[in-house]
């Protein structure tokens, strides 16, 4: 059951808006961050199928790790040999020598987040680049959080004060997934009150399957963004974005 489950999710990466409009969103933001830089020594922290290790690839040498034994295991049965089971609080790389450390919807996972930065600052080189995703408004936390296991959700205010607590420097900070928000809100906020009265279960919000031709206009949607984030940091949203470096 948990292999087929696996295999679900790993297609679920591929195709679901949610991981579309991200990948499209992440990767040009990412890349701006290194011009005219050669190959990068990358390591995705809580890397998980390994959803994001294919385009990470073309950035440069990438490694992750996972603390999931099973994950860990996927990871190396689709081809990524580079991927180790590990904790983010001990990093398996010496101190000063990661160019781009990604957290993909990690953090927000992790008890002490302040610890955790404190380590990938460790890890990055002195010209180095965190690059964090993570869900936004604790005011939003509800069973899909429970059920993902996330600690927090959090605010452009409260993460950039956490990340300047471990010695790093906000380059950006900012909300995305924007203009799907106005409907996420009502949503998620109608959930909430349903589970005050109705068990929730075990199912997230990636569980519902959608119509192709939906999916397929909602990751159009999320992934305009893009060219909003080009040229300017965005004031409210579903998720947000953080770029650090060493102070």
């Amino acid at each position: 059951m948990e292999e087929t489950a696996n295999r679900q999710f790993v297609e679920l990466e591929r195709t679901h808006f949610w991981f579309v409009g991200r990948r499209a969103i992440f990767f040009p933001l990412i890349a701006g961050q290194f011009p005219g830089r050669g190959a990068l020594r990358v390591l995705d922290v809580g890397c998980g199928a390994g959803g994001m290790l294919d385009e990470l690839s073309r950035l440069g040498e990438v490694h992750g790790i996972d603390p999931s034994p099973e994950l860990v295991e996927l990871c190396h049965r689709r081809g990524y040999p580079n991927v180790r089971l590990g904790s983010a609080h001990q990093l398996p790389v010496e101190s000063g020598t990661v160019d781009l450390l990604t957290m993909f919807d990690t953090i927000e996972h992790i008890a002490d987040d302040v610890g955790a930065l404190r380590e990938a600052r460790r890890a990055l080189a002195g010209d180095g680049r965190l690059f964090i995703s993570t869900p936004a408004y604790q005011f939003l936390y509800a069973n899909n959080d429970r059920v993902a296991h996330h600690e927090r959700r959090y605010t452009v205010r409260g993460l950039g004060g956490k990340l300047r607590a471990a010695g790093l420097e906000p380059v950006r900070l900012t909300y995305f997934n924007t203009l799907l928000f106005p409907a996420i809100l009502p949503a998620v906020l109608a959930k909430k009150l349903q589970e005050r009265y109705v068990p929730p279960g075990d199912r997230t919000n990636l569980s519902h399957t959608l119509p192709p031709l939906v999916n397929r206009a909602l990751a159009a949607v999320m992934s305009s963004e893009r060219r909003l984030l080009e040229q300017r940091d965005l004031p409210f949203g579903h998720s947000i974005i953080a770029i650090a470096q060493p102070a």
